[in-house]
This record gives structure tokens, sequence and C-alpha cells, in this order.
């Protein structure tokens, strides 16, 4: 039977002939049918992926060197563009559009012969913490299928969670990467904004939006990572020392670091009390291992959800304007008397009840009379926000947060109280308000049974720190 742990382990094993690119996408084909009741793709590409493999076993077989993904069998969050394959952000609006080009950081990985499997669920235009806000319908959390696995890229994180591919790629707004790793078990990594190209990444916020990856093991996110960090004409917004060798993070493992807690995030009044003490405990080894592990202040916490849900609702509500059922997209079959109630109808079709939600929100803050108490406020609290965590820098390496003030909650459970949903939101958020990097990491077990970890932050551009300290939490402190 064939198994993977790491891309170095199955590199090794391909070229002794203990296994092959086909093998390896036979068993992803058998594990997503046999969990297809978790709802994790949208697509599965069988054919292509079975053929590319066969490619590559063959490329082997003549004595072609291995590329650094060969035969990596990687799932795309259904955000993300491939040539030829459907791209619908879980949506009627876009149902059954066809990409008319692939995402730069795709193509990255295209370039380094990975296998891309299939597209995956997620909330609709990546809206949500719960993967329940989706055209195709909700994805099950795979240690317990009565839970969400947290949103939006919840289909992402368990194709990884149910080994239905080896790695995947979804997008973090607000922490749409790190929350349903932290609620499915696995890695979860928001490289800094500006770090890997958004070209082909269907827009939610679009100063918010970062592609991020999900895996099991530190060192095969550090190389995705690697590979798509690299320049792009198409976003101007690219930061511009590119590349970075973010595999050699092991070499720098037996530094001594300096963290920051956030009082008030583990001692936050909604935080779980396991969770809490948890972080406590990591706390206390940190320091036991030499390294300096401080309590500060930060007393902006409050402000942080507020800020994010005023300021990305207003992009939302720009970048979804484009969707109106004019040059692609859902047509309503309801008969229009004006261009206004045709679009009208496509749109309230088309999206769905969080969406609508969301972009009839972002309108009222951009409205005249309503833009300064809104819209302004949030952008002078995102301007605080980057100035402190600036602050927090000049002096520690890193804050160690948690990723959820709990883990996997019931499905269903939030559903009446969408308050809740959104500061379920609290601690992740910030790294988006500031773009910065951030990583959820595997940690512990709640007696509930559902996993739960930690996020790492890093300044920006600082991810090979971020990756260090990481390696070190992960190495030295259980």
């Amino acid at each position: 039977m064939f198994s993977f742990t790491t891309i170095q382990a199955y590199h090794k094993n391909l070229l002794e002939n203990n296994t092959s690119c086909t093998d390896a996408v036979s068993f992803y084909l058998q594990q997503i049918e046999q969990h297809k009741e978790l709802n994790a793709y949208t697509e599965v590409y069988t054919n292509d992926a079975l053929a590319r493999a066969a490619a590559l076993d063959e490329e082997r077989r003549n004595g072609q060197p291995l590329k650094k993904l060969h035969g990596v069998v990687i799932a795309i969050k259904d955000v993300i563009c491939l040539k030829g394959k459907r791209v619908t952000a879980a949506s009627k609006i876009l149902a059954n559009f066809e990409s008319l080009y692939t995402a730069t950081a795709l193509q990255y990985l295209i370039n380094e012969d990975a296998i891309i499997i299939g597209s995956c669920n997620c909330d609709e235009f990546a809206m949500g913490s719960t993967n329940e806000n989706s055209y195709y319908g909700k994805v099950l959390n795979g240690i317990d299928t009565t839970k969400v696995p947290g949103g939006s890229s919840g289909g992402s994180a368990v194709a990884v969670q149910a080994d239905m591919c080896m790695l995947s790629l979804g997008s973090d707004t607000g922490g749409s990467v790190r929350q349903p790793a932290d609620f499915c078990g696995i890695i979860g990594i928001k490289p800094s904004y500006g770090r890997i190209s958004r070209y082909g990444l269907l827009a939610y916020a679009s100063s918010f939006d970062q592609i991020g990856i999900f895996g099991k093991q530190l060192e095969d996110v550090a190389l995705i990572l690697e590979i798509m960090s690299k320049p792009d004409e198409m976003d101007g917004t690219m930061l511009k020392s590119l590349p970075k060798q973010f595999s050699n993070y092991q070499n720098e493992s037996n530094k001594k670091y300096k963290i920051a807690f956030l009082k008030q995030a583990f001692h936050h009044k909604g935080i779980d009390v396991e969770i809490a003490e948890k972080i406590t405990t990591l706390k206390n080894t940190i320091e036991q291992q030499g390294h300096t592990a401080d309590e500060i202040d930060f007393d902006l916490l409050d402000y942080i959800v507020p800020a994010y849900y005023v300021l990305t609702t207003a992009e939302a509500s720009s970048n979804l304007s484009r969707y109106d059922g004019v040059r692609y997209g859902h047509n309503s079959s309801l008969k229009s008397n004006s261009y206004n109630e045709f679009i009208t109808n496509n749109r309230t079709e088309g999206f769905g009840a969080e969406v609508k939600k969301r972009i009839m929100l972002g309108t009222f803050v951009l409205s005249a009379g309503y833009y300064d108490a809104y819209f302004n406020k949030a952008q002078k609290i995102r301007r605080l926000l980057v100035e402190k965590i600036s602050e927090i820098f000049a002096t520690y390496d890193a804050v160690i947060m948690p990723v959820s003030p709990s883990t996997a909650f019931t499905i269903g459970e939030k559903d009446k109280d969408p308050i809740a949903m959104y500061l379920a939101d609290i601690f992740t958020v910030f790294a988006n308000l500031t773009g910065v990097p951030s990583i959820a990491l595997p940690m512990f077990k709640h007696s509930n049974g559902l996993p739960f970890g930690v996020q790492v932050l890093c300044n920006k551009e600082n991810e090979l720190l971020m990756l260090e300290i990481s390696n070190t939490i992960l190495n030295k402190t259980k």
C-alpha cells in the first residue's frame, strides 16, 4: 500500500523503484472516493492526473533528473485558476465557468512537475469560517463528521487531513488557511502580503488575500513556499525581496529566540480554558529551553475584528461587482424588463446568503453618509495595528497566539449568531490586517478529542525566521 511522509522520502522511494507516480495518484484517487462523504472536492482531475503521472514515470525511467516537485500530488482551492478547468469560488454565479489561464503561483508548482489532482470545496468566494457557505454543500471534518473543518479553505484542509492529496493550496484573507489547519490538526501557512503572486486568485478582499499552503510536514510546506515565492509582472503588489531559500530553515534551529505572548489573547474571556492552559504551558516550556518568553500588553485586540469586517466587506463589494451575468457567469431564466433588473435577477440567484450579506455591508460602509464613520476609522485602526506590530518586532523575534478561541465547533452551531461566527476570527485576522506572515502549528489534543495548536507570527518578509522558530517549537517543546 502506498504511504506518504515527506516529499524527500517520496522521491527516494521513486528513485529506488519502490513506488511510482502512478501508484501515488491511484492511491489518492481511491482515498478521494473512499472519503466522498467529506465533500472536500468540487472536481477531481482523474484522467489528467493519471496521464501526467504516467508521463513523469516514463521520464524518470529514461534517466531524467527529478525536479523539486516531481510527482507531488497537490489539490487547489476552488478560487485558484487552472487553465481549462472550472473555477467557481463554490458559487452558483460562476457554475461551470472554465478558466482561460493558470494562476502564476500554481504554474510555478506545475513547472517543477507537481501533479494537480483536483479542486477543493470552500466557502463561497472565501467568505466564511466553517465551509458551510458553499454552493456544493458543506465540508465535513474528517476527525469528527459532526464538526466543521473550518473555513473558508475547509476542503483544502480536509483533503490533506484525510490523505486525499500530499499538500494543498488555499487562500487566507483573515485566517482561512490557519483556522481550518487548526481545526483539522495540520500545518497551515499564510505568507507575508505580496510574497506570493495573487494573479489567478479570485479576489475577496485584495489588500488582504494571500495564497496559503496546507501540509503535514514543515519541510514540505517550506519547499512549496519557496517555489511559489517568485516574481510576477502581473502582480504589482508583490514584495521586492524575492526569491528566498525557505527550505534552509533547519540550519538555524539551535538559536535562542525572543518570543512575545499577547496577554489579552490567551487570557481572553472567550477562549477555551484548555487552550489557554496549554499556551501557558507552552510559554513555560519555551522559557525552560532557554528562550525569552514574555507576556506583553496588546490593548487593540477588541478592535481587530470590527476593522477587518468593515475593510474586507468594502473591498468585496467592489470586487464582486464584476459578477453580473453580462460577460460571464449565471444568467437568470426570469424575464427582465431592464438592464438593472437583468443584473439584479442574476446576482440574486447567483450569490448565496453570506456573500449577499457582506456585499450589502460593504456597500453600506462605502456609502457617502457612512464612509468617514466606518471605512476611514477602520483604516486608521489598521494603521495603528501596523505601527503596534512593528513596535513589537523591534524587540521580539516572534509573537505566539492561539489560532482560534475554540476547537472545531458543531455543524450549524453558529448559524443563528453571526457575531459569534465573526469573533471566531479574532486571533487570525491580525496577520492579514498588518500583512505579516503567520503559521498554524498542530500541537495539542483537547479532552474532547479534537486537535488545536498555536500560530507563530513574525515581521513582514521574515518567513525564514518564522519557519526556524516553528521548527524549534515543534521539535523541542513537545
